[in-house]
C-alpha cells in the first residue's frame, strides 16, 4: 500500500515519543513526505508515558515525567528543529536550555524525616558498599544476567542515604536488574558529586507532555503526518524466515486489514511502562485490575509467540507486583501548603526538586514544578505531584497500602508525614487528588538475559523495525527520552540508511569525573555538596 503521494508508506505502531521522533528523522533526514508516514496509536493523545491531561475543576494529570539532562545528545539534535509552544523563533532545545538558565534549580531538601529536614551531608555507605559499587562499575554486564540488585549488596546498604537518593530519583527497587544500575551508574556518573542537590538534572519550562510532545505533533502534522487515534493494532501478519522476513498486512481491531506494498516500511514500539493504567480520584482508588494493555498484546501475543527474534515480553511484565507503583497529581487553589513546603525545604517553588520522605511506609516522594506546570494553567492554581515507591506497604497514617488508598487518604498520608495539624488542614480545601497507578511503569527494569530485549532488526527483518524501551541499545539507560528517541533513530537507519544514531557520551571514561565521583563515595557524601565543573559533560566514544 503506496502513501498519499504514491511513493512507499512508513507506517508506525504506537503514538509514544519513539514513533515521533522516529517520524520526525524520517522527514528532517531521510527526505520522506510527511504525507507517507502515518500513526497508528491505541490512545486519544499522542506521547504515549508524556502525558499531560485535565483542567481546574476535575484536576490536572500528568502520570510522571522522565529525567532529563545535556548529555541527551540524540533527544536535543532532534529537538533542535521543532519550534518551542511559546515562541516559533527559539528550538524546544533552545528554550529548555534557557529555562534552566533562568531558573537555577539545586535542591536544599532533598529527605525528609520525622517531617523536618533530614541529614544529606551524609550517604551513609559502609566500606563494603562503597567495594561494591566500585566492583560493579569494573564488572563486565554479561556476567550479571539475571541477577538482582539485592543479590549484590547488604541489606544495610537498602536503608542507606544513598539507595534512598538513588533509588527514588530512577525508580530501582532492590529486585530490580543489576545490569541495569550498572548502566545507570556509568551512564550517569558526572552526576554522582551533585546526586543531593539534583544538580545536573534539567527540568521543561511546562510538563513534558506541553513542552515536547505537543510541539513535535504539530510540526509533524503541518508536514502532512497521518495520526490515527484509537486505532489499535492487533497483530502484523510476517511473511519469510530468518533468511529474510517482511511484514505483509497489518491487522486493526476495527477489522481494517491493511496490505503492504513492497517498498513499505513498518516501524514497531514493543510494550508500554503505561498500558493498563487505571485512574482514581479524590474518593476512589484506582482499580487493581489493569485496564487494557494493547501494546503488551500486540508484542506477546502477534509477535514473540509465533516468531524468532522477537525477545521475551514475559521477562518484563510477568509480576506486576514488581513493575507498578502509584503517582498523584494535585491541583490546589490555596497557597497554604506551597508557602509551607517552601518554608521547610528552603527552595522557591520550582527551584528544588523531588523531595523524599525517607521513614514513610509508601517512601513518598513529591515535587512542586515551576509554575504553570500546565500552559493553558490559571495564575491562581498550583499543581504538585508525587508518587510511592513502596506502594504494596501499607501508609503510617493511612493503614492500607497507597496502591488501594483515594486521593483524599494519599493527601492525608502526605500530611501526616509532613506533621500537620488539623489546623493547617484548609490548606487542601477544595483540592483536586488524582491517583493513578501503572502496573507496568517500571517493568523495562526487571531482570534480563540475552535475548529478552530484542535487536532493532530481528534476524531476517527486511522491511520492519523495532523501537522502545524494550529494544536493546547497548550502554543507553531505559526510563529515559533518549533510549525511545535513539531506538527510534537506529530504526530509521536500519531501514533508510540514514540518520545514524549519535553515540552515547562516555563519562564514565572521563578521568577527571571519576575522580569526582570516587571522592564523593571515599569521603562519604562531603565533596557532594561541592559545585560540578563544567567538564563533568564529557566525550562521545561508540567503544562498547
Amino acid at each position: 500500500m503506496a502513501g498519499r503521494d504514491g511513493r512507499a508508506a512508513h507506517y508506525m505502531i504506537g503514538g509514544g515519543i519513539a514513533s515521533l521522533a522516529a517520524a520526525a528523522f524520517l522527514i528532517r533526514d531521510a527526505g520522506v513526505p510527511g504525507a507517507s508516514i502515518r500513526i497508528f496509536d491505541d490512545q486519544p493523545q499522542p506521547g504515549g508515558a508524556l502525558d499531560a491531561s485535565g483542567g481546574v475543576a476535575e484536576g490536572y494529570l500528568t502520570r510522571g515525567g522522565r529525567m532529563f539532562e545535556r548529555n541527551f545528545v540524540n533527544t536535543f539534535d532532534l529537538f533542535d528543529d521543532i519550534p518551542s509552544a511559546d515562541d516559533p523563533d527559539i528550538s524546544v532545545s533552545r528554550d529548555i536550555l534557557s529555562f534552566n538558565e533562568e531558573v537555577r534549580a539545586a535542591s536544599r531538601c532533598r529527605l525528609i524525616a520525622a517531617g523536618e529536614k533530614a541529614d544529606m551531608a551524609h550517604l551513609g555507605l559502609g566500606a563494603g558498599d562503597i567495594v561494591a559499587l566500585n566492583r560493579l562499575l569494573i564488572v563486565p554486564e554479561r556476567r550479571l544476567a539475571g541477577r538482582t540488585i539485592g543479590s549484590w549488596f547488604d541489606r544495610d546498604f537498602f536503608e542507606s542515604n544513598f539507595w534512598i537518593m538513588w533509588s527514588t530519583m530512577f525508580s530501582f527497587q532492590p529486585w530490580h536488574a543489576l545490569a541495569e544500575m550498572r548502566r545507570y551508574m556509568r551512564r550517569f556518573i558526572h552526576l554522582l558529586p551533585g546526586l543531593t542537590r539534583i544538580a545536573g538534572v534539567l527540568r521543561t519550562r511546562y510538563n513534558q507532555y506541553d513542552s515536547l510532545v505537543s510541539p513535535l505533533v504539530a510540526w509533524l502534522e503541518e508536514r502532512g503526518v497521518a495520526f490515527e487515534r484509537e486505532a489499535r493494532v492487533t497483530g502484523l501478519s510476517i511473511r519469510g524466515d530468518a533468511e529474510g522476513r517482511r511484514v505483509d498486512r497489518i491487522d486493526l481491531a476495527d477489522g481494517r486489514r491493511l496490505a503492504l506494498g513492497e517498498q513499505d516500511r513498518v516501524y514497531v514500539t514493543l510494550g508500554s511502562m503505561v498500558d493498563g493504567a487505571t485512574y482514581g480520584s479524590n474518593d476512589r482508588a484506582p482499580s487493581l485490575e489493569p485496564a487494557p494493555t494493547p501494546s503488551w498484546d500486540l508484542w506477546r501475543s502477534s509477535l514473540a509467540a509465533r516468531h524468532d527474534g522477537f525477545g521475551r515480553p514475559e521477562a518484563f511484565c510477568a509480576d506486576t507486583r514488581r513493575t507498578a507503583w502509584t503517582s498523584f497529581t494535585v491541583t490546589l487553589r490555596e497557597t497554604g501548603f506551597r508557602d509551607f513546603v517552601e518554608e521547610l525545604t528552603g527552595n522557591a517553588t520550582g527551584t528544588g526538586g523531588l523531595v523524599t520522605i525517607r521513614d514513610s511506609g509508601w517512601l513518598m516522594s513529591f515535587v512542586f514544578f515551576r509554575q504553570p506546570h500546565f500552559r493553558a494553567q490559571p495564575p491562581d492554581t498550583t499543581v504538585f505531584w508525587g508518587y510511592g515507591l513502596r506502594g504494596d506497604r501499607n501508609g503510617d497514617y493511612v493503614p492500607k497500602p497507597m496502591w488501594e488508598a483515594t486521593g483524599d487518604e494519599i493527601l492525608a498520608e502526605l500530611a501526616g508525614q509532613l506533621r500537620l495539624g488539623a489546623d493547617r488542614m484548609g490548606w487542601f480545601d477544595g483540592a483536586r487528588v488524582l491517583p493513578c497507578r501503572m502496573p507496568f511503569i517500571t517493568s523495562q527494569f526487571m531482570p534480563r538475559r540475552s535475548g529478552d530485549r530484542p535487536a532493532t532488526c530481528p534476524p531476517g527483518a527486511k522491511n520492519f523495525a523495532l523501537m522502545g524501551q524494550f529494544v536493546e541499545q547497548p550502554l543507553d539507560t531505559v526510563f529515559t527520552v533518549e533510549y525511545s528517541v535513539r531506538s527510534a533513530r537506529a530504526a530509521v537507519h536500519a531501514l533508510t540508511g540514514r540518520s545514524p544514531p549519535l553515540p552515547v557520551v562516555r563519562t564514565d571514561r572521563d578521568p577527571a569525573v571519576l575522580f569526582r565521583a570516587a571522592r564523593v563515595l571515599l569521603t562519604d557524601g562531603a565533596a557532594s555538596t561541592a559545585p560540578a565543573s563544567a567538564d563533568a559533560t564529557g566525550r562521545a566514544d561508540t567503544a562498547r
